[in-house]
């Protein structure tokens, strides 16, 4: 196969700067890596943590962690894979060797690299590099569009593991109810409606007997309601949860905004020994009032998504909602409107955004 000298990529080059650029193709680096040719890239909420500044640089790297694509070129150590496969790129690359891909905890892989950082290139690009191929990659179904398939490299596979955390969390303390540990039961908040929030919902409303959902963008209501939350602006949602509890508050707390005001909102809403599951970029400091803590013996779990993990059930949520998904993708966009689609995103005037890099929409 012939591979071009250089490719179109967006690179930040300051906060709140992209630019469409000339780049060099990427390069085998080890012979675990393979080269994959991107056709469907996505951006993301958390891409505007980077957009924004929150993560200081230094700058000057492709953005984007979320693709599907066609692998063109292999090292010699790639067993798994071979050049013509169609395959879904998680946002992190896993070695699947080491401590902690062998616990399935491959968000902290020992050699791993976020893409679309100082350390990894990203996916909003004609190609891309991908480390460690074999423990990251994973093969595209036939039977999922690929405009929804991208929603498998990030947010579906992390909504699910916001929503299963809270689940295995809430069942721990249910002494009275051990033989249901694992089935559906409780109640549930999801907090922030946006991409990875309806993902969330969509995994919760599978585990949870009822979920609420709240956010303030109240514009975000109707899509959760359409997800399967009981949707309802941040004024009112507290007191139906209480009455939907008998007073107590929600089992579980799915936090997914990475703000500090939405972490208080979660320790406002559970009950005592209530959970927090939190899956949100929190890239500042995040105080929690000592007596909140104390007072309702509250359980937390925090971080990011062990995104391979979390593949495999995450795909069959997004298999049996594959209308539901459809109408998630507000807007196909070429490389040429990247750059203004990213203003609006940031901006909050546009939903989820996918890259079709053939330009055909």
């Amino acid at each position: 196969m012939s591979l071009p000298a250089t490719m179109k990529a967006v690179v930040i080059k300051e906060p709140y700067t992209l630019v469409l650029e000339e780049r060099p193709f990427p390069k085998l680096r080890a012979p675990t890596d393979a080269i994959i040719k991107v056709s469907t890239a996505g951006i993301c909420g958390s891409d505007l943590h980077i957009y924004r500044g929150h993560q200081p640089g230094p700058y000057d790297y492709i953005i984007g962690h979320e693709a599907v694509g066609t692998i063109v070129q292999t090292g010699d150590a790639v067993t798994k894979w071979k050049v013509g496969d169609r395959v879904i790129v998680p946002f992190s690359t896993s070695c699947g060797k080491c401590y902690y891909c062998a616990k399935g905890y491959t968000s902290r892989c020992a050699d791993g690299e976020l893409f679309g950082s100082l350390k990894a290139d990203g996916m909003q690009a004609e190609y891309a590099r991908v480390s460690h191929a074999d423990g990251c990659l994973f093969a595209a179904p036939a039977d999922i569009p690929e405009k929804i398939m991208v929603l498998m490299a990030d947010i579906v596979p992390t909504g699910y593991y916001v929503a299963s955390n809270a689940k295995r969390l809430a069942d721990e303390d249910r002494t009275d109810q051990l033989d249901k540990a694992g089935k559906k039961g409780g109640v549930a908040v999801v907090i922030g409606c946006g991409p990875v929030g309806l993902c969330a919902i969509s995994s919760a409303v599978t585990m949870f007997d009822k979920v609420f959902a709240t956010d303030i963008a109240e514009h975000r209501l109707e899509a959760a309601a359409r997800h399967g939350a009981i949707a309802l602006p941040a004024d009112k949602v507290k007191a139906a949860i209480l009455e939907a509890t008998e007073g107590r508050g929600a089992d579980a707390a799915l936090e997914v905004v990475g703000h500090p005001s939405a972490i208080d909102t979660a320790v406002d809403l559970v009950r005592p020994y209530g959970v927090i599951s939190s899956c949100g970029v929190h890239t500042h400091d995040v105080t929690v009032p000592g007596p909140s803590l104390y007072g309702k013996n509250l359980r937390f779990q925090y971080g990011r998504c062990s995104v391979q993990t979390f593949i495999p059930p995450a795909i069959e949520i997004l298999r049996n909602n594959k209308d539901l998904f459809e109408h998630f993708i507000e807007n196909e966009i070429t490389f040429d409107e990247v750059i203004g689609s990213y203003k609006l995103f940031e901006k909050n005037k546009i939903g989820k955004t996918v890259i079709v890099l053939d330009g055909k929409k």
